[in-house]
């Protein structure tokens, strides 16, 4: 299947929502968390083939503001996992940047540390950037832009005309990368649930019926041939697409 893969049209923003690790465990009669410790091995080999294909951005849905309501016993396994498996052998070995975005102040504090030291540490690598996304959602996101530029205004250090489409975008947390091209949804489910709302407007998605826990290199590489079988137009006509691609080549 790599040999489908057009070498000079890699995504350059991969974001997965990575669902179904606990119908991934209920299936094999095993309690949810051994689903999600299974999910973490996922991780680890998609992190992997992202960096080897050459996608530059990998941002993985790890644990959103809703999920602030699961079980306390689920929440705590989750982050004793983010502890025991936030291995920077990995980030080392692969050249891949660690960066966590979301309301990191609410993780326990051991959590906090240890997320900390691990950007600190990788903070010079450079082929690829792997983000995981921590007690995030995106309406929490762009709540908290807008409260900003309304403090901004209030405060006559920001005029309303000059809000733009770009100011908003800077004032995200992924103001640092590009829109995300693919956004990927494993587990079978059809929605993108609060995640990336305002950077996935123009973004091409990918479902898939397969759990997160089973998700390998050949599904990665199934749907970046499905991306690029696309025609990604922006609003425009797919003749003036063409019309293009010819004019650059």
């Amino acid at each position: 299947m790599i040999d489908q893969i057009d070498k000079d049209r890699i995504p350059q923003h991969v974001a997965i929502i990575m669902d179904g690790n606990g119908r991934w465990a209920k299936q094999r009669g095993l309690p949810r968390t051994a689903g999600h410790a299974e999910g973490v091995e996922t991780v680890k080999r998609i992190t992997t083939e992202a960096t080897r294909l050459g996608i530059k951005y990998l941002t993985l849905y790890t644990f959103s503001t809703e999920n602030w309501n699961r079980p306390m016993p689920e929440i705590e396994a989750l982050m004793g996992l983010i502890l025991d498996h936030l291995e920077e052998e990995i980030f080392m070995k692969n050249n891949v940047r660690f960066r966590a975005i979301g309301g990191l102040e609410l993780l326990p504090p051991k959590v906090q540390k240890r997320l900390a030291e691990c950007m600190e540490r990788t903070a010079g690598n450079t082929k690829m950037t792997m983000n995981v996304m921590l007690s995030y959602s995106s309406r929490w996101e762009l709540t908290k832009a807008m409260q900003q530029m309304a403090q901004e205004v209030k405060a006559g250090t920001l005029q309303p005309e000059q809000i733009t489409e770009e100011y908003i975008s800077g004032r995200l947390l992924t103001n640092f990368m590009p829109d995300p091209d693919l956004v990927i949804r494993t587990g079978g489910e059809l929605r993108i649930s609060n995640y990336l709302l305002w950077q996935s407007a123009y973004s091409e998605f990918y479902f898939c019926d397969t759990y997160w826990p089973d998700f390998n290199e050949e599904c990665l590489q199934r749907a970046i041939i499905d991306y690029q079988g696309r025609q990604r137009r922006y609003g425009k006509t797919g003749d003036q697409v063409e019309e293009e691609l010819k004019i650059e080549s």
